[in-house]
C-alpha cells in the first residue's frame, strides 16, 4: 500500500508563485511514475505533469508548461510543483498520484487528499 500526503496549498495573487509537495510512504518504488493532477469546481479532474523517479523524465499538459515544474526528491520520497506565474485559471485541487506499472499512461492507482490552491487576480 502506497500513502500520498499533499501540503503546499495557499491563496495568492496571480502572478505570484507557490511549492506543493507530496510526502509518499509505504510500499512507494522508484519505478512508480508518480504525477500532479488538478480538479476545479464542476469541472472534470485534469492531469498536469507526470515523472518518472528513476530517470527524472517529466510529461506536462501544455496548459502549464513553461509555468510548472515538476521534481522528485528520491531521499525524501517526496514529489513536488514548482508553481510560477499563477493564473486565476490554475484554482483547484491538486491531487499528486502514482502509478505502480505500465509507465504514465493510464489510470493512477493510489491518490492523496489534494491541497487546495486558489489564485486571485
Amino acid at each position: 500500500q502506497v500513502q500520498l500526503v499533499e501540503s503546499g496549498g495557499d491563496s495568492v495573487q496571480a502572478g505570484g508563485s507557490l511549492r506543493l509537495s507530496c510526502a509518499a510512504s509505504g510500499n512507494i518504488q522508484r519505478s512508480y511514475c508518480m504525477g500532479w493532477f488538478r480538479q476545479a469546481p464542476g469541472q472534470e479532474r485534469e492531469w498536469v505533469a507526470s515523472i518518472y523517479p528513476a530517470s527524472g523524465t517529466s510529461y506536462y499538459a501544455d496548459s502549464v508548461k513553461g509555468r510548472l515544474t515538476i521534481s522528485v526528491d528520491n531521499a525524501k520520497i517526496t514529489l513536488y510543483l514548482q508553481m510560477n506565474n499563477l493564473k486565476p485559471d490554475d484554482s483547484a485541487m491538486f491531487y499528486c498520484a502514482a502509478r505502480a506499472f505500465g509507465g504514465c499512461a493510464g489510470s493512477f492507482h493510489y491518490w492523496g487528499q489534494g491541497t487546495q490552491v486558489t489564485v486571485t487576480s
